[in-house]
């Protein structure tokens, strides 16, 4: 969960940044952009195009990553709902080319404990957040347009947004993602490559580790944004070279094998009955 913050209080949420620039080899900002809802001829291939040569070089996954993030009313992926969301786009060096957020209604009072955490108040959210089922419908066109373009859409604790998504969509009457393909998560891929060092493994924590700068915690688009760069220090830091599906693949193991790490540790020290156990999907439940 994130806070949004003043980012998006004054957004005009009729004027969102699309995905994709219009052309493939124009810098990003250069002219003005059009809306996701916006449709033309021929548009799948120039954003295919606009992740596909980022460079003369051969392409890396690092080159065009997709972020995502939510912040909800809760951490109950099968009844809380999305109070704010971001959905973005990261150029080879981390700088955001493109990006879109959401102000939420959620239909229901947001508790203390989650205000606390993200700033949006039951009274905010009202006056100025759109209708609930509206804004899961263009998360979702969102993702699903990254996905269809190849893209690799980089999501903190992966289960958590793609799962609480999944059963806001069902609610709504929205087509769900079901299977998101290609993820990467940087909280799988840290635990999995520097296993043994101690500490916490919160992404303000793990961001800082490896120098990304994270400013406004708990924002949705800042914590997108900070999770992508994350992701791609990490690809520099142990040289994550398999392509991207093969690298989708090796989180779902190692996103088991750290479940059962973890299922072990909480039955020694009586957190979990002997019966139980945490859960190892990934990257949706």
């Amino acid at each position: 969960m994130s806070e949004v913050g003043h980012t998006v209080e004054g957004m005009n949420h009729g004027e969102q940044l699309p995905l994709w620039d219009d052309a493939a080899d124009e810098p990003a900002g250069v002219r003005p952009r059009r809306a996701l809802d916006e449709t033309r001829p021929a548009e799948a291939s120039v954003a295919q195009a606009s992740v596909a040569q980022p460079s003369a070089r051969a392409a890396h996954w690092t080159d065009a990553v997709g972020v995502f993030d939510l912040e909800t009313t809760g951490v109950d992926v099968t009844s809380d709902r999305i109070v704010t969301a971001h959905v973005g786009l990261l150029g080879p060096d981390g700088s955001a080319r493109s990006a879109r957020s959401w102000l939420s209604d959620p239909g229901v009072e947001i508790p203390e404990g989650a205000t606390a955490v993200h700033g949006i108040t039951t009274e905010h959210a009202r006056r100025h957040g759109r209708p609930a089922a509206g804004v899961v419908a263009e998360v979702v066109g969102a993702l699903r347009e990254l996905f269809a373009a190849g893209v690799p859409v980089v999501a903190y604790n992966a289960p958590y947004d793609f799962s609480l998504l999944k059963y806001e969509a069902l609610r709504h009457g929205v087509a769900p993602i079901l299977d998101p393909t290609p993820v990467i998560d940087p909280l799988v891929l840290d635990k999995a490559h520097d296993r043994y060092r101690k500490g916490k493994r919160t992404l303000e924590v793990v961001a800082a580790h490896y120098a990304v700068p994270l400013v406004g915690a708990h924002d949705a688009a800042a914590d997108a944004i900070a999770a992508g760069r994350v992701a791609q220090a990490l690809a520099r830091r142990f040289g994550l070279a398999a392509r991207v599906h093969e690298l989708h693949t090796q989180q779902i193991g190692w996103a088991r094998t750290q479940a059962e790490s973890l299922t072990e540790y909480f039955i020694r020290v009586g957190r979990l009955d002997p019966t139980d156990a945490v859960d190892g999907s990934w990257p949706i439940r």
